[in-house]
């Protein structure tokens, strides 16, 4: 029996978010039915349904945004996941939720089914930041909110926040940290803004619409994320999030040492028995695909031994514990010190990676450069590379 995460897409939003490139749509009439529908017959039949082969450890409902599924959807979609939790023991269950969409009758279905987290996408506490990135809330809303979870007995509050929003200041992002914390989460990442392709941000900043903050700019505010986090009490666990002691988010631990996780619904990734896929990204496709008996899964690919060793060191990277150099050989089968030599020799002469006889670990400065670190990773473990 494998251990596994559970991850399920609920991809309806109120209004979508000009950053975000998550697959997500506003829903049609009837569709949140059947797409619950669909979900819980995907389930059904794969692996983490009756008599599958996988236990589940820890469930993640994302999006989109799930608390905006009507009352009777969500309680049916919970009413099978709290039956699984139960099942299985699982130790987190996950929901995200944005300010203002969690009221008394959805926060009772979600206690009721053993969510124990809710991560609530803030993303800021200024007007005009909340303007430009598209958010459909008001900072006023997020206290409420945050009362309202700690009310219903949610074991972990995780709050979303995000830097290099155009406009915004080194000041202004101090203080929406402050605020954050003054809310008393034990769970908040950071995320900087990337312009994704496809996204509305993306289009305005190519016509040139929008003032990105800068490189330096952006660097200081992450910095100040970390010395004003960890002095407030909050754990530096992986590049962008935060925790008091004892709330890391273990989902997402268990994705960042790549260890496996079965993704149901439109657009949802699973990694399972050294496969990746990816469900249809279309509501409507994957429903029709799900009520006709068809596999969701539109891409599928097996990495090699290589491959999957340059993916878990990359993964591993980002959490400040970095690769743990034991564990790693036991579960790729390579020596990483052997096997990313010339990586490893390059970036710790550039003071970007730290070695010891057990770990080997980003930086500081690394932190600043880690996607382009990690990507040295990802390109010995490539074919070829």
């Amino acid at each position: 029996m494998v251990d596994t995460g559970l991850y399920v897409h609920v991809p309806f939003c109120r209004t979508k978010c000009g950053y975000c490139d998550f697959y997500s749509r506003v829903p049609a009439a009837g569709q949140p039915g059947r797409y619950v529908d669909a979900v819980l017959a995907e389930l059904a039949g794969g692996p983490a349904g009756p008599g599958g082969r996988v236990r589940v450890r820890t469930i993640f409902v994302g999006g989109g945004t799930p608390t905006i599924l009507p009352v009777d959807e969500l309680s049916r979609l919970f009413g099978v996941l709290g039956e699984l939790a139960r099942r299985d023991g699982v130790s987190e269950v996950t929901v995200e939720a944005n300010p203002a969409s969690l009221d008394d009758a959805k926060a009772r279905v979600l206690r009721e089914a053993g969510v124990n987290r809710v991560s609530i996408g803030v993303q800021s506490f200024a007007a005009e930041e909340l303007k430009t990135l598209g958010r459909s809330h008001q900072a006023e809303d997020v206290a409420p909110t945050v009362r309202s979870a700690r009310r219903w007995g949610f074991s972990h509050v995780n709050l979303d926040l995000i830097f290099g929003i155009p406009g915004q200041t080194e000041r202004s992002w101090e203080e929406s940290l402050r605020m954050a914390i003054e809310l008393g989460p034990d769970h908040i990442a950071c995320y900087g803004l990337t312009y994704e392709p496809g996204t509305s941000l993306h289009r305005r900043w190519v016509e040139g619409a929008l003032d990105p903050c800068g490189e330096e700019t952006e660097a200081r505010m992450y910095e100040c994320a970390i010395d004003t986090l960890t002095s407030a009490g909050f754990e530096h666990y992986e590049i962008s999030n935060f925790a008091r002691p004892g709330a890391r988010c273990e989902h997402n631990l268990a994705y960042w040492r790549n260890e496996p996780y079965v993704g149901l619904g439109p657009a949802a990734a699973s990694y399972f028995e050294g496969v990746r896929t990816r469900n249809v990204a279309d509501v409507e496709q994957y429903i029709r695909r799900i009520a006709l008996g068809q596999s969701p899964v539109v891409e599928s690919e097996r990495l090699d031994a290589k491959e999957r060793a340059g993916e878990t060191a990359m993964l591993q990277l980002r959490l400040t514990d970095g690769i743990d150099r034991r564990s790693f050989e036991r579960q790729t089968g390579f020596d990483a010190m052997a096997l990313f030599a010339d990586v490893i020799r390059s970036h710790v002469a550039g003071r970007r990676l730290s070695v010891t006889p057990t770990h080997i670990r980003l930086t500081r400065s690394g932190l600043l450069i880690a996607d382009s670190v990690m990507a040295d990773f990802i390109a010995v473990g490539s074919r070829g590379g």
